[in-house]
Order: structure tokens, then sequence, then C-alpha cells
């Protein structure tokens, strides 16, 4: 509990490691010792370029990759079989069997990047959605009652109910991403991870999803992680964003504060690339330097010293502390931009 607010997740020195095939003690360091509390009833959003670790940490946090390092704490309902953590008042999913995890599985959903891909092309629309309540036993068989129940969660998403019989490859891009929503709400989770769910998605159709999200977190006080490389999708449906680069975060701070006086460098460059259509106040586009380092093999101190333009030696010598810079707004940065 902080400022009133009561934690759904925590990470604590979260580390996601993949060895490199043919490369004997190598490894790709998606994640390197993430910290991160994420409050219930907020929308988190998580920033970065491609390749940084966003969507590694997401896929981590729900148990679909194991980590090889750290804890993953939940804080939410304790379902009957699942494990308690002895040392907390949450359960620590990294040491739960995978039937254990089956059980938060109702509580914990994803809505992944690719909607056509992560649905089964054999199955209908009706099948897809409501294989969770089954499986969750919501509804002891595939009755009328959990085709009520399927169909009250298409209409919440967007979705006409006669649709119920049709195939993914019938429905548009967006239309699919619905059911991909659908498929995460069948179940009444807590925290659903949105991990790049409108990156592939036409801006009008953007806007159409981020407003629904928006109405269901609302409506059934969902907490979101929302995985994105968009700062304007960002910015619209945040309440606090976490800044990560090459596998660490590197600022966390509310949507507000990111974009009014960003502490890291790297946040500021990031800022400075959002495209603008004010011909009166051009911006003052800040280019980095330089290639993103190898996660392999990553740079001594901090890791972004290579492409800063405020780097000291200090920088290239010693680790920058992640810490509380001005209440609420976190930065890991030897010369933060105060």
């Amino acid at each position: 509990m902080e400022n009133g607010r009561k934690t759904l997740i925590s990470i604590r020195n979260l580390k996601q490691y993949f060895p490199v095939k043919g490369r004997k003690n190598m490894f790709v360091k998606a994640n390197d010792g993430v910290n991160l509390d994420i409050y219930e009833g907020e929308t988190f959003g998580l920033v970065g370029e491609s390749g940084c670790g966003k969507s590694t940490l997401g896929r981590t946090l729900l148990q679909l990759y194991k980590p090889t390092e750290g804890q993953v704490i939940y804080y939410g309902e304790n379902h009957d079989g699942a494990v308690k953590d002895t040392r907390s008042s949450g359960i620590d999913l990294t040491r739960l069997t995978y039937e254990e995890m089956r059980i938060l599985r109702r509580d914990l959903q994803i809505i992944f990047q690719d909607p056509y891909s992560s649905l089964n092309p054999r199955m209908t629309v009706g099948q897809i959605i409501g294989e969770g309540p089954v499986a969750h036993g919501f509804f002891s068989s595939e009755g009328e009652e959990l085709q009520n129940h399927v169909m009250k969660v298409m209409e919440e998403c967007g979705l006409a109910s006669y649709m119920i019989h049709r195939y993914p490859h019938q429905f548009s891009g967006g239309q699919r991403q619905r059911i991909g929503i659908a498929r995460a709400l069948a179940v009444n989770p807590k925290f659903i991870v949105c991990d790049e769910a409108v990156s592939a998605l036409d801006v009008s159709i953007q806007s159409q999803i981020l407003n629904l999200l928006s109405e269901l977190k609302e409506k059934s006080n969902l907490t979101y992680l929302f995985i994105s490389h968009d700062l304007s999708v960002i910015k619209y449906i945040s309440d606090r964003i976490g800044v990560m680069y090459l596998g660490n975060m590197v600022e966390i701070a509310r949507s507000e504060e990111i974009f009014k006086k960003p502490l890291h460098p790297y946040t500021e460059a990031l800022l400075s690339a959002i495209p603008t259509t004010n011909a009166d106040k051009p911006k003052n586009q800040i280019i980095l330097e330089g290639d993103i380092p190898s996660p392999v093999n990553p740079p001594k101190g901090c890791k972004f010293h290579t492409r800063c333009r405020y780097a000291k030696d200090i920088c290239r010598e010693e680790e920058p502390l992640f810490r509380e810079v001005e209440p609420g707004h976190f930065a890991a940065c030897h010369h933060c931009l105060v």
C-alpha cells in the first residue's frame, strides 16, 4: 500500500536470460534486474525501443517464460490450491508449479500483439471466447448458459452476437483484436498485459480499441500493463509510465510528469522524437548517435552512456542507482535533468 493505493503486482530483481545457441555461458539479458510495483486499478504504460525487453517482461510476469532470477508477487485473491508465499501476504508466482499457476490464469490474462496468429483458425469466435470459462469451471458444459455469457462479452467488446459462429479469417484486424480482448475478459480477470495491443491497427481503429480498453477498465476495475513503443498511445491511456532501456527500467513517473519534466536523457530523446504538426514551434529533436549495445555483452557502468550526450567518466565506470529523485518520480542516472 502506497499513498492509499493497493499494490497488485510487485516485481523484484527480475532477470530473464536466454542462452545463445552454440555459445557456452553466453546469454541474451532481456531483463536484467527489473523492480516495479503496479497498483490496483491503474494502467501502467511500458515504453522503449524495439528489443529493449518490454514484451519479455510482460510474458515473464505472467510466467509464460520462467524467470532466471527474481520474484513476481501477486497480491490478489488466493484461489484454492495456490501456494501462499510465507514471507509476505502475496503469492510469489515464480514459485508456483504449472498446475498451481493455471489456477491463477483466470486473474492474469494477456492480449497479444498479433490477433491473427494468436487466434486458432479452426475454432469459431464462440469456441475461442468460451474456452477459458469452461477450462476454469465457470460453466460445467458448453450449453446455453455459456453461449449467453459469450455473447454478453462479445457485445461489451463491440462485436455483434450473430458473429459467434464465424471464424477468425472472416474478421478485420480491429475485429480480431476485439476477439482477443473478449477472450481475456471472459474469465473476469483482475490484471491484463496488453502487449502492443494496437500497434498493428490503423490509427482510427487504434482509437476505438483504446477507448474500449478504458471503458472496460472503469467498468470492471481492471489493472493493465500496457506495452507499446508509441509514446502518443502511452500518454493517452496510462496513469504511470515506465521507460525501459536494454533490459532495465531507467525512469518511472506519472504520465503527465514524464512528458512535462523527463529526468533521464533517454526519455528526453524519446519525447523529442514524437512527431508534431505545430509548424510555429518546431521541436529540437535529439538524435541518439550509435547503435543500441548488444544485450549479450552490455557496456560497463550506465548502459546508456555509449549514446548519451551528457555522459561523464562516472557513467562509464559505475552503474547508476534507480532512485526516487522527486516524489513519485524515479530515475537511474548520475546526471538527472532536474
